[in-house]
């Protein structure tokens, strides 16, 4: 098989194991939410860890995702407009992984953790 095959199919594999991540996080999150709701009877109270797992998932979803996008288009078609097009994904993409870290953590990334009281 040529490398280049070989390649595509490994680009094909991260993508959708990032698809597959996404999904059964989501999956597993709506459940634990489900499950805590039932149990307390609060929806409110579960709410921000329900979407905390969702976007945990959705930023792991994407590392894969973009992990597949630069194998694909850095080692089998290394052309400046596939680059191009690759740049402008990652952009997008970390620009979204950005947004949901802030969204998760409410603080920046740069931001320290606020310090643990005993």
């Amino acid at each position: 098989m040529p490398t280049k095959q070989i390649i595509q199919h490994i680009g094909a594999a991260l993508d959708l194991a990032g698809v597959l991540v996404i999904a059964v996080g989501v999956a597993v999150a709506t459940v634990v939410f489900a499950v805590r709701c039932a149990r307390s009877g609060e929806v409110v109270a579960h709410y921000r860890a329900y979407r905390q797992g969702v976007g945990r998932a959705i930023l792991l979803g994407l590392e894969f995702l973009v992990g597949g996008d630069i194998i694909r288009t850095v080692a089998v078609s290394p052309t400046f407009t596939s680059v191009g097009v690759l740049a402008l994904i990652v952009l997008v993409r970390t620009f979204l992984s950005f947004s949901l870290e802030v969204e998760l953590d409410g603080r920046w990334p740069w931001q320290g953790r606020p310090p643990v009281s005993g």
